[in-house]
Order: structure tokens, then C-alpha cells, then sequence
């Protein structure tokens, strides 16, 4: 086998990682958007406050999964590399 290219085992083991990663990011986002959307379903407040909390639970949201993605795939090579 050539010493430059990853095996068969390596590229399993980051197709899973990527998927865990992209699972787990986009549970992480919907579940801090759920949590911004409860609070507006739970009070009664205006459109414009409503919109706003809307659109800072997607913000947000979408932070904490990128975030997340980024992380584990970040800790996955690191370890990848420390095991060479």
C-alpha cells in the first residue's frame, strides 16, 4: 500500500465522523431554536419583539451547529494525526 494514501479503515472512520458531526450539528441548532420557540408560543408579545426572537433563535441556532460541526471534525483530526 502506498504510504501517502489512507486506507480503506481511515476513510470509513471520517465518513462516519463527518456524519456524527453533521447529526449532532443539526440537532444542536434545532434544539436552540425550539428553545426560542417555546419562549415566544409560552408569552404573549408583540410581532415586532416575536420576529426578533425569531430570527436571533435561528441566528443563534445556526451558530451552535456550525460551531459544533466544527469542533468535532476539528478533534477528530487532531486525533487522527496524535495516532500516525
Amino acid at each position: 500500500m502506498d504510504m501517502g494514501r489512507e486506507s480503506r479503515w481511515e476513510k470509513d472512520a471520517m465518513t462516519v465522523e463527518i456524519g456524527f458531526a453533521l447529526v449532532t450539528a443539526v440537532a444542536l441548532a434545532a434544539a436552540v431554536f425550539a428553545v426560542f420557540l417555546a419562549l415566544v408560543l409560552a408569552f404573549d408579545i408583540s410581532d415586532a419583539v416575536r420576529k426578533g426572537m425569531l430570527v436571533g433563535g435561528a441566528l443563534l441556532g445556526a451558530t451552535a451547529g456550525v460551531w459544533r460541526l466544527v469542533r468535532v471534525l476539528l478533534r477528530f483530526d487532531q486525533q487522527r494525526r496524535m495516532s500516525r
